[in-house]
């Protein structure tokens, strides 16, 4: 007999070649923004409060380095190399290199952004049944991120354990509400519920597609939506192709 090979370790090959390549894209730094004083000036204090002395005053025109945020706070360098604190306020009189108006998130999304590390938990259907999940998710780049997925479906004549790895792509992280794809590999474990005669617990090799879209509602918390299309390799002559819908929470740390 024939045996060709599982179809499931083109998935993970795939999937373990992008995780090899997408470090090189996370570790590139972000290009530094400049943007230009359009008020009649902006005061750079000694540290990041109102109860931070001024000590430079910086005139329209001009142009000012952002360095990095603290909450409604930023530090920035102007061209004559001072370094101080300019608060959201005064930032937001400033233009970009297009001449338009400077947008800020507010501190809580900006949070959202930077952080690394995110979690949540989803609910919903997987081949007719009921499943809960959990997942852990690492960012990469902006765009890019890595997920672990733990997930139990309750069905009527057995029970599945699907523990699954992916990569996820959102195409545009810095709205709000934002779509993103995903493609992953994993293991699917059945465990058939009491007959007369007891079958045996089987292991199958799976892979996946899916989309979604995550949406920032507020402090920690994100509402995130998706569907998935799994292909479980069985050992029988046909392969099992469910669906699944979930809905759930992600927060971030």
């Amino acid at each position: 007999m024939h045996h060709s090979i599982n179809p499931a370790w083109g998935g993970l090959t795939l999937v373990v070649l992008i995780l090899l390549f997408i470090p090189g894209l996370a570790q590139a730094k972000k290009p530094p923004v400049h943007v230009q004083i359009a008020g009649p000036y902006i005061e750079l204090h000694t540290g990041p409060g109102v109860g931070y002395p001024v000590f430079y005053v910086a005139d329209r025109g001009e142009w000012i380095l952002i360095q990095k945020r603290r909450t409604d706070w930023f530090k920035v360098q102007t061209e004559s190399g001072k370094e101080g604190w300019v608060d959201r306020d005064q930032m937001e009189e400033t233009l970009g290199p297009s001449g338009r108006k400077t947008r800020f998130e507010d501190p809580d999304f900006a949070a959202y952004g930077a952080s690394r590390w995110k979690g949540g938990f989803m609910a919903g259907e997987f081949g007719g049944a009921n499943v809960i999940s959990v997942f852990g998710s690492y960012s990469l780049s902006p765009n890019f991120s890595t997920e672990l997925w733990l997930q139990r479906v309750l069905g009527n004549f057995s029970d599945q354990t699907i523990l699954d790895v992916n990569i996820v792509y959102t195409f545009i992280p810095e709205w709000k509400v934002s779509p993103f794809f995903g493609l992953g590999t994993g293991v699917v474990l059945t465990q058939p519920k009491g007959t007369v005669v007891q079958p045996e617990d089987r292991s199958d090799q799976a892979s996946h597609v899916g989309v979604g879209a995550r949406w920032y509602m507020s402090r920690r918390f994100v509402l995130r939506a998706e569907y998935k299309n799994y292909v479980v390799f069985t050992s029988r002559d046909d392969n099992e192709e469910p669906d699944t819908w979930q809905l759930g929470f992600a927060f971030f740390f």
